[in-house]
C-alpha cells in the first residue's frame, strides 16, 4: 500500500462517519427552527476533524520519516556512515526510500574501509620504494666510480694492443658491456634521483620533431618507415621540452625495434577541451596479454638487450607533467602509446582541490 492511499483512507473514513452522522441528524430534526444551525456546526465540525485527521496522518506517515531522514543525512555528512533509519521497514515508496538509503550508507562505508585499506597499503609500498630508491641511488654511485676506472683502462690497453690482435674485438665486446652498464646506472640514478620538471611554455609538435631527428638514424638502420605531419597546430602547454623529448625517443626507439624491416611507426596528434595528446604506433609484434600488466615495472623488458628502466622512467616524467600514459596492443599487428598532458597542469580536480604534479597513469608501456 503506498503512502497516498494511507492517507486518503483515514480521512476518507471520516469524511464518510461525517456524512452519515449529518444525515442522521438531518433526519431526526427535521424542520424545526434550530435544525439549521445543527447542522451548520456539524458540517463546521466534521471538517475541523477531517483537517485534523489529515494534519496528524500527514505528519505520521510522511513529515517524522522525512524529519529522521534528514537527520540521517546530516550525520552522513559529518562522516557517521553507522547510522540508518527505523522506517525501512514500511511496505510503501516511503519505506523504499529507507530501505534504499540504507543501503547506500552500508556501501560509502564498504567503500571507505576499502579506500583505508589501500592507503595503509599504498603508504607501506611508498616507504618500502623510497628505501629501496635510496639503496639503487648509493649502489649506483658506488658502482660508477669503479666503472669510469675500468673504462679508462680498457682505453688505455686498447691504445697499447697492436690494431690486428686478436684482443682487440674483445676489447671492443668488454667496452660495449661497459656502456650498457653504465647507461643501467644513469637510468637507474633518474629514477631513483628524479630532477624536478622545468616547466616553460612550448610547443608540444617541436618537441617531438626534436626526437624524431635523433631517432631517424635508428629508424632507417632498421629499414622502419615514419609518418609525421608537423604541420599540426597544437596550443602551446607548459612541459618540460628535454624531459618529454626523452619520453618521445623512448618510445619511438622501442616502436622502432618492435618492427621488422620494412615496418611502419606512425606520430598522432590530437586535442580536446582539457588535454592535447601524442601517440606513437607500429606494426610491430605487439604486447602479449601476460606481458601487458607487467612492462611498465622497473627491469621488466621484452627485449634481449633493454634495460628495463626506460618506459618506467617515462611514465613517472609524464605523471610529474601532471598526465598519463595509455597503452593499446595487438599481439601480431602492433603497438600504440598515447601520451596525454594537461592543457592547464594547474587545473582543478573533482573535489575541487588543486591537482597534483603527478596523477597515476591509466595504462602501462613497453620498454
Amino acid at each position: 500500500m503506498n503512502w497516498q492511499i494511507k492517507i486518503v483512507l483515514p480521512v476518507a473514513a471520516v469524511l464518510l462517519n461525517s456524512l452519515l452522522l449529518f444525515a442522521l441528524v438531518t433526519s431526526t430534526q427535521g424542520n424545526t427552527a434550530g435544525s439549521g444551525k445543527v447542522v451548520l456546526s456539524i458540517a463546521i465540525g466534521g471538517a475541523v476533524c477531517i483537517c485534523a485527521v489529515m494534519l496528524m496522518v500527514l505528519a505520521v506517515v510522511v513529515r517524522q520519516p522525512m524529519l529522521e531522514l534528514q537527520e540521517k543525512i546530516a550525520r552522513v555528512r559529518e562522516g557517521d556512515l553507522w547510522v540508518d533509519v527505523s522506517f525501512a521497514h514500511r511496505n510503501d515508496e516511503i519505506g523504499d526510500l529507507g530501505r534504499n538509503f540504507n543501503e547506500m550508507v552500508r556501501q560509502l562505508r564498504e567503500s571507505r574501509e576499502e579506500i583505508h585499506r589501500l592507503h595503509r597499503t599504498q603508504m607501506t609500498r611508498a616507504e618500502h620504494l623510497a628505501t629501496l630508491g635510496e639503496l639503487a641511488a648509493g649502489l649506483a654511485h658506488e658502482i660508477r666510480n669503479p666503472l669510469a676506472g675500468i673504462a679508462g683502462v680498457i682505453e688505455i690497453v686498447a691504445r697499447d694492443l697492436p690494431q690486428n690482435s686478436p684482443a682487440q674485438a674483445v676489447l671492443g665486446d668488454v667496452r660495449h658491456e661497459v656502456q650498457h652498464i653504465n647507461r643501467i646506472v644513469s637510468e637507474l640514478l633518474e629514477i631513483a634521483r628524479p630532477r624536478d620538471p622545468d616547466f616553460r611554455l612550448g610547443d608540444l609538435v617541436a618537441t617531438t620533431e626534436h626526437a624524431v631527428t635523433f631517432a631517424r638514424e635508428q629508424l632507417a638502420a632498421r629499414q622502419v618507415g615514419l609518418s609525421f605531419n608537423k604541420q599540426v597546430k597544437l596550443p602551446k602547454i607548459e612541459h618540460d621540452a628535454g624531459q618529454m623529448h626523452q619520453v618521445l625517443l623512448n618510445l619511438l626507439l622501442n616502436a622502432a625495434q618492435a618492427c621488422q624491416p620494412g615496418g611502419h611507426v606512425t606520430l598522432e596528434f590530437g586535442q580536446d577541451d582539457d588535454n592535447v595528446s601524442v601517440a606513437v604506433a607500429d606494426d610491430g609484434a605487439g604486447i602479449t596479454a601476460e606481458a601487458l600488466p607487467h612492462i611498465f615495472r622497473p627491469f621488466y623488458t621484452t627485449k634481449g638487450e633493454g634495460t628495463g628502466l626506460g618506459l618506467s622512467l617515462a611514465r613517472r616524467i609524464v605523471e610529474d607533467h601532471g598526465g598519463t600514459i595509455e597503452v593499446s596492443s595487438w599481439p601480431g599487428k602492433g603497438s600504440r602509446f598515447t601520451v596525454v598532458l594537461p592543457r592547464d597542469r594547474r587545473r582543478l580536480s573533482e573535489d575541487g582541490s588543486p591537482l597534483p604534479d603527478g596523477p597515476t597513469a591509466r595504462n602501462a608501456g613497453q620498454d
